[in-house]
């Protein structure tokens, strides 16, 4: 299978299911976030990211194909190969929350972004994905769409932070709590 199409060489792209629509539509400003999202995932693993995150880590980017895919997919369209996204991965993500936040000190303050490499990655990922959410919620004043996706996409923004703090203290890097400038 070739790489390139030349499909897309007039600026349009093909959409699952069928239909094709601008490299600049609000969908493809969704999906291409998120596929942005998943290469931020990309980086938090190769820079080493472990513990209790490294493979939920994984399990994260593969569902974020499944978010793409529906969001490339038309709501009307139900083609048979279809994975959409499900109330089940919003919760799983929910539930180590939970887990995770249960054995990290109490936050008091805004902490810093940054620590060691996987989680100042994983910190960018969280605002990657919030960039996607608000790409989301543009698209979803014009056309229907799987409400579960701005679910799981809102709530994996907090899975990524809470995933950072993790990382960071699996690293044994501490938090660098904000401070207000001095006036």
């Amino acid at each position: 299978m070739k790489i390139y199409t030349r499909s897309g060489d007039e600026g349009e792209t093909s959409l699952f299911a069928g239909g094709r629509v601008s490299k600049s539509h609000l969908r493809l400003h969704a999906y291409g976030t998120v596929d942005e999202l998943n290469a931020v995932l990309g980086l938090a693993a190769a820079a080493g990211v472990g513990g209790s995150v490294a493979v939920p880590l994984i399990r994260v980017q593969a569902e974020l194909f499944t978010v793409g895919a529906d969001l490339a997919t038309p709501l009307g369209a139900q083609p048979k190969w279809l994975v959409r996204v499900t109330p089940e991965m919003t919760a799983r993500l929910e539930a180590e929350i939970d887990a995770w936040q249960a054995a990290l000190p109490e936050l008091r303050n805004f902490i810093l972004p940054g620590g060691a490499l996987g989680g100042a990655f994983l910190h960018q990922a969280r605002v990657v994905c919030r960039r996607a959410e608000r790409w989301l919620v543009a698209l979803s004043a014009q056309e229907a769409l799987n409400d579960e996706t701005l679910r799981y996409l809102n709530r994996l923004s907090d899975w990524l932070f809470v995933a950072a703090r993790v990382a960071n203290q699996d690293a044994g890097e501490p938090e660098s709590p904000w401070q207000s400038p001095e006036r």
